[in-house]
């Protein structure tokens, strides 16, 4: 591969003050970074805008309505890939993710960089215990969506994407543009003979009276997340002799594709 070249990826819908202490914070620990914001309505665009005109390490990409997540980090990794990048590091702007992570995230991508480099949460007590039990069965189904692909945590929207793979798989597909763009990237990226590397990285969720911001709806989401994994289990029983032979090959055959 060309030798690595890493921004920091920021998408952003109506977060409020969060988004600006997470692209100062981020700031502090890389350059490049990157924010999309999603069609807002919260005035943050234009402040973002604001701090990026004395700052040529702050990036703010404007879409004019909101389409979800996978569909902002697309609009980025469009972007940065065609200015040469290699390499993303995606994290939330609600302040779920310790920008302090972000150079050993990097690190790790530039050691193994075929590989997608997933943070692996590690949750504090004000985590929703109906949260995490949700994301049990999910990582679960992505054990068996990718016959043991090596995925630690399939939700956790923190990580470092090679771009090029990343941008492929989602221009063929309509699916990944919402909330479940995080878990069917790390699949589909699997099926690819993309490695998962898992790196612990804490994880806070901040209250509302923090200005904790969640776009998550229950019933909704959980419902996108149903068929989401239904296709993914669908989609696994076509490739699973393909994906059988690559677990059973020795690590130095099994060589990404």
């Amino acid at each position: 591969m060309p030798p690595a070249r890493q921004l920091v990826l920021i998408p952003s819908y109506n977060t409020g003050p969060l988004v600006l202490r997470t692209v100062r914070e981020a700031r502090a620990a890389w350059s490049p970074v990157w924010v999309v914001v999603d069609g807002s309505t919260d005035g943050t665009g234009a402040r973002l805008q604001a701090l990026a005109q004395d700052d040529p390490g702050l990036r703010v990409i404007l879409l004019p309505v909101n389409r979800g997540k996978g569909a902002a980090v697309l609009a980025g990794l469009r972007a940065a890939l065609g200015e040469g990048f290699t390499h993303a590091l995606v994290m939330d702007a609600d302040g779920q993710h310790p920008a302090d992570c972000i150079p050993a995230m990097m690190a790790a991508s530039r050691a193994a960089p075929a590989a997608m480099i997933l943070g692996d949460p590690l949750f504090g007590p004000e985590a929703p215990l109906i949260r995490l039990r949700g994301r049990r069965i999910s990582n679960r189904l992505a054990q068996l969506e990718t016959l043991g692909g090596g995925i630690g945590d399939v939700l956790f929207g923190f990580r470092v994407y090679p771009i090029a793979p990343l941008v492929g798989i989602m221009r063929q597909s309509r699916w990944m543009r919402r909330f479940d763009f995080d878990p069917e990237a790390a699949v589909r990226l699997s099926w690819q003979g993309v490695p998962a590397v898992n790196r612990p990285v804490p994880c806070r969720y901040l209250r509302p009276e923090e200005g904790g911001v969640s776009h998550f709806h229950y019933l909704r989401d959980n419902i996108r997340l149903a068929w989401m994994h239904a296709r993914l289990v669908l989609g696994m029983l076509g490739r699973s002799p393909r994906l059988l032979r690559r677990r059973a090959a020795p690590p130095a055959a099994a060589t990404p594709r």
